[in-house]
């Protein structure tokens, strides 16, 4: 009986440090079980923090790790924007547009955004999903501006034109009849850091004033799967 006890003693500071495996004879962590496991029961919990702070989930390696609930509603979280003009902007903002080019709407406000993808300092949308998209814009210029010429919106994709909608300007007697409020609408399959931005077009060199209300000028993306 001494002698067992002997070993044992003289066993205990190596299974303290030691790596444990199960089904394997190269444990990677203090017990490496390469199979599947079993508990026959568990004590249950009934604190609501407990489920927000400790659910258990495995990575790709088989790795067992505890991650928020938070966390985990957040990672499969779609795409809802909606923004626009920042309150502090000029009543009417005005954009320059050389002929048959495109310049970027600054858009730099933000009403809200789930998963942090629009740059108000760049203008520009960064998908963090691959996915479905529905996208709009709307702005509203001043009539007198555009009555001197043509203008439009378009959508870019990765830096490229994906959608446009030009307005031509017409006259009826004499009378410019072309409107002042544009929009445009569309669906884009983007993978993971696509970019999508939205511009102004014009056959001229023009100057368009954007009156920067968030009723009449803004923009949405939201992802529809």
């Amino acid at each position: 009986m001494k002698s067992i006890l002997l070993h044992l003693m003289m066993l205990l500071p190596v299974l303290g440090f030691a790596q444990v495996g199960i089904g394997t004879t190269d444990p990677t962590a203090m017990l490496d079980v390469n199979g599947n496991f079993r508990l026959r029961s568990t004590t249950s919990n009934t604190r609501a923090t407990a489920a927000k702070d400790s659910i258990l989930v495995v990575d790709a390696l088989g790795n067992a790790q505890r991650i928020s609930s938070k966390s985990v509603i957040e990672s499969h979280l779609k795409t809802f924007i909606k923004g626009g003009f920042a309150t502090g902007s000029p009543a009417l903002i005005n954009i320059s547009i050389l002929a048959n080019a495109y310049t970027t709407i600054p858009f730099n406000t933000i009403e809200f955004d789930t998963n942090s993808e629009y740059n108000t300092t760049t203008n520009t949308f960064t998908a963090k999903q691959p996915g479905i998209y529905s996208v709009y814009a709307a702005i509203k210029a001043s009539p007198s501006l555009v009555s001197a010429g043509d203008f439009g919106l378009a959508i870019f994709k990765n830096g490229v034109i994906n959608v446009r909608e030009s307005y031509v300007n017409v006259q009826l007697l004499g009378i410019n009849i072309n409107p002042p409020n544009r929009s445009i609408q569309t669906l884009m399959q983007l993978n993971t850091g696509d970019t999508i931005t939205f511009r102004g077009y014009s056959g001229g060199v023009l100057t368009v004033g954007i009156l920067s209300g968030g009723e009449e000028s803004y923009f949405t993306i939201h992802q529809v799967r």
